[in-house]
């Protein structure tokens, strides 16, 4: 790593500070586990400094918007890179905790040291550190735990903040009506980064954080295949429910960590409510099972519907949905599920499930 780290305060130029020996992060946390952690250090009294990914160039290990929660003893959780910039990130956080100030860093890491911390080439990072206070993760943590989607709009000048909802706006921060229309269409795609409407010559002045809580995946049908989906669906952060009122199927031991409901699929549905953040998955081979959820999911904004079965199946499945007046809706079916990979074991189509899933959200 670049032993000059360039360091930006409010509105000056602070001292220059050396990478420190970074300690080596273990996998990044969920936002979730993140900000369950920040608060409750928050609630032990300690001061908490939050650092964030916001802008990269070249190779970056971390995306914009990743974040490191650090607490003023040095205990940290979540990751900016690949551990290479922690230990100065760290240290920095530690000294916006005692001084309140914001501090915008940047770190360059040369083609050499690149393949050290798992790079193809070299590149650089933007990290704003902030401390932690009630003016804004107050109003931030309670959308958290409300699951109301919020968009955290930075001025990376001096660390003011906005806070930017579907139907609200709060903070300091002035935002014209071009940068609110951004913001929010940011906010509905989940996609962190910087405005574009607030480009200058060089750089950006606005950061976007996006918070819309953890994407859902409902699976209805409690099989092979699905045993292996579930966990694999977890891994890649979505909140994971399986619907299946086959009590013999929806069990803690073929499904352990998981949340099930043995409710039909249709009530299911109902009270889930599919949003745009869920992706809704029907692999049980049985239209009085699958049909009732698509006819609920087709109705949703969901981002993803998909459904287990060949063409011939999917053709009946079709015909059926056409007779129930769904006609229009029906092309939003993914049928056969799943990126076609080739597999034939349930792993490989769990695989292939989740891996079309992640498509379709990234490429809302």
């Amino acid at each position: 790593m670049d032993s000059h780290a360039r360091v930006a305060g409010v509105g000056r130029r602070l001292k220059t500070r050396s990478a420190a020996p970074a300690p080596t992060p273990s996998a990044p946390a969920t936002d979730d586990q993140l900000f369950a952690q920040l608060e409750q250090w928050r609630a032990e009294g300690r001061g908490v400094a939050l650092a964030t990914v916001v802008r990269t160039w070249g190779s970056s290990p971390r995306p914009e918007g990743s974040h490191l929660a650090v607490e003023q003893g040095g205990a940290f959780v979540g990751s900016v890179s690949g551990g290479c910039i922690e230990g100065a990130v760290i240290g920095e956080a530690q000294d916006s905790i005692a001084d309140g100030k914001a501090r915008l860093l940047e770190f360059g890491v040369s083609d050499e040291q690149a393949w050290e911390v798992g790079l193809a080439c070299g590149g650089r990072v933007q990290v704003l550190v902030e401390r932690v206070d009630d003016e804004l993760f107050g109003p931030l943590l309670a959308a958290r735990r409300a699951k109301r989607p919020v968009a955290v709009v930075s001025r990376l000048a001096d660390g003011a903040h906005g806070l930017v909802f579907d139907d609200a706006v709060a903070g300091v921060l002035p935002l014209d009506d071009a940068q609110l229309a951004e913001t929010r269409a940011r906010l509905a795609a989940n996609r962190s980064g910087a405005l574009a409407t607030d480009e200058g010559a060089n750089e950006a002045s606005l950061f976007v954080r996006c918070h819309v809580g953890a994407p859902r995946m409902i699976v209805v049908g409690a099989v092979h295949i699905t045993q292996a989906l579930a966990p694999m669906a977890a891994i890649a952060g979505f909140d994971v429910v399986v619907v299946d009122p086959r009590r013999a199927f929806a069990t803690a031991e073929r499904l352990p960590n998981v949340e099930v409901s043995t409710e039909w699929p249709d009530e299911a549905l109902e009270r889930l409510q599919p949003d745009a953040q869920t992706a809704v998955i029907t692999l049980t081979h049985d239209p009085k099972l699958d049909d009732p959820a698509l006819t609920i999911a087709l109705a949703s904004p969901a981002f993803y519907i998909g459904s287990l079965g060949s063409t011939r199946t999917h053709a009946k499945r079709v015909a059926r949905l056409t007779e129930a007046g769904l006609g229009d809706a029906i092309p939003r079916i993914r049928a056969p599920v799943g990126l076609d990979l080739g597999g034939r074991a349930p792993a490989e189509i769990a695989v292939a499930i989740l891996a079309e899933v992640i498509q379709a959200r990234h490429r809302r």
